[in-house]
Parts: C-alpha cells; sequence; structure tokens
C-alpha cells in the first residue's frame, strides 16, 4: 500500500512538473512586436522628456500584453542607413525569432546629407540598387552607400530570413501649418515605402496618407496641437497617440497581417 502511494505521489509530482514547463515554455514561445524607426517613433527615452513623443511609446495599449510583447526600439536621429551601419539592426535583429513581428519606419533623416560631418547619415534617394563611395568624416573611413530603397530591402530580407513577419510603415508628416494655412505636400518616401512593401510582399501601412486625410478635415488650430513648438517634426503626446491609433487603423486594414490577432 505504502509502495502504491508513492507511486501515485511521484506520478502526480511528475504531472505537475511536466504540466509547468509546458506553462513555461508557451510563455517562453509569445512573440514580440519589434518597432525599428527615428525619433517620430521613439523620442529619446520614450518618456516624453521636453514633451517630444514618438508613437511607438503609446502603440503597446493597443495589444493585449498577455499574448504579445512589444518591444520599441527605434532611436532618434537614425536612418534607414545609420540604424543598420551603427550596429542597431544587428543587435535588434539577434533578439528576433520565428513567429516575431518588426514594424518599421523610416525616412525623416534618409534625406540629410551623405557625408557632412554632423551625421552622415543620408542615403542616396530612391529604391534602386545605385551606390556612392564616400569618405564618412564621422567614422573616419570610406563606406559605400546605398538607396533608401536598399537599406529598406535589407531590413525586410533579414526578418524573413528569421521566419518572422515585416511590417512597413511610411513615415509620419511633418506640421503641415504654414502661415495659418494647413499645407499637404506628397512625400516621397512615403511613396517609395509603399513601392518596397509591394515589391518584396510584405504588408504597408499608408500612416503618412492616414494621418494627412485625418490633418486635411482638422482645422489649423486642431492641427498645431498635436505637435510641439521646438520644430516642425515632432510631435507632442497628443500628437503621438492619434499617429498610433492611426498604426493600429491602418493595420486592421490589412486583413491578412496576423499581427492582428494580438489587438484587443
Amino acid at each position: 500500500m505504502k509502495s502504491n502511494k508513492t507511486y501515485l505521489l511521484i506520478s502526480l509530482f511528475s504531472t505537475f512538473i511536466v504540466f509547468s514547463s509546458c506553462i513555461i515554455l508557451k510563455q517562453k514561445e509569445k512573440p514580440t512586436l519589434f518597432l525599428i524607426g527615428d525619433s517620430t517613433v521613439k523620442n529619446g527615452k520614450g518618456k516624453g522628456d521636453g514633451n517630444l513623443w514618438g508613437w511607438g511609446s503609446f502603440l503597446e495599449s493597443f495589444f493585449d500584453k498577455d499574448k504579445i510583447s512589444v518591444e520599441n526600439d527605434a532611436l532618434g536621429g537614425t536612418s534607414s542607413r545609420t540604424f543598420q551601419t551603427n550596429g542597431l539592426w544587428a543587435a535588434v535583429l539577434a533578439k528576433v525569432k520565428k513567429g516575431d513581428f518588426v514594424m518599421m519606419q523610416f525616412g525623416h533623416n534618409d534625406s540629410s546629407p551623405l557625408d557632412d560631418t554632423a551625421r552622415a547619415r543620408g542615403t542616396i534617394k530612391g529604391i534602386g540598387m545605385e551606390s556612392k563611395e564616400i569618405y564618412n568624416p564621422i567614422k573616419k573611413k570610406q563606406e559605400i552607400v546605398y538607396t533608401y530603397g536598399w537599406y529598406m530591402k535589407k531590413f525586410i530580407s533579414d526578418i524573413k530570413a528569421k521566419g518572422a513577419i515585416a511590417i512597413v510603415c511610411s513615415s509620419i508628416p511633418r506640421n503641415p501649418v504654414n502661415n495659418e494655412k494647413i499645407v499637404l505636400v506628397t512625400d516621397s518616401y512615403a511613396e517609395w515605402a509603399g513601392q518596397i512593401a509591394k515589391d518584396e510582399k510584405v504588408d504597408f501601412i499608408p500612416l503618412n496618407q492616414l494621418i494627412k486625410d485625418k490633418y486635411a478635415a482638422s482645422s489649423v488650430e486642431q492641427v498645431k496641437s498635436y505637435f510641439t513648438e521646438k520644430d516642425h517634426t515632432h510631435t507632442n503626446e497628443e500628437g503621438a497617440k492619434l499617429n498610433a491609433s492611426f498604426v493600429v487603423e491602418g493595420l486592421k486594414a490589412v486583413k491578412t497581417n496576423k499581427l492582428n490577432r494580438y489587438l484587443k
């Protein structure tokens, strides 16, 4: 009898261990949504210093945290080029696993000079295969610079190789208020982002256009209330939350995207 009780206790304990292991394994397998981009995705440390906010700081609130993690790895001042050449992308990619998602938004800083002494972060305009060898005065060495499209496609290729899902967002529009009028302009980088997503067969969120449509239906004062007074690019908390909501709106429009199942 004692032997049977001992056997029963061992069996129950073993079952408990197996069950607990399955729970832990399931928790470890929870996918992650990684965000990469510039300061309009995460400004500074993402804590709103100086009332400067990026939309990535508020995107997590739209997702079920029990089912997915959201990690904002964007960094202010970066372009699609420098996010890669400065080692930031390698650090993110090392964490990406099969079934994860990587959402990217670049463009604002890609129009900067290729080889200035301030940042040397620009990319060649367009989505072709052109390249140019330059001397990088920041790193004090020669560097081959490619197009905006080349760097974006490199992100996507790396993501696919990991068995993860890439999602491209067009960059948010800058403050369109000029002389107390709303002047909406065409953004080449927004158009190129859409073409890149189409060429690479990945999902695209036309964030630039979604936000501009909102601005077009708003008053000058309302639009101005979304931005800081420090420049014409960065949003305040209200503007960043608005942009995050449009990221989700754009995501919902992509019916086949597996990320939608994790939305609240």
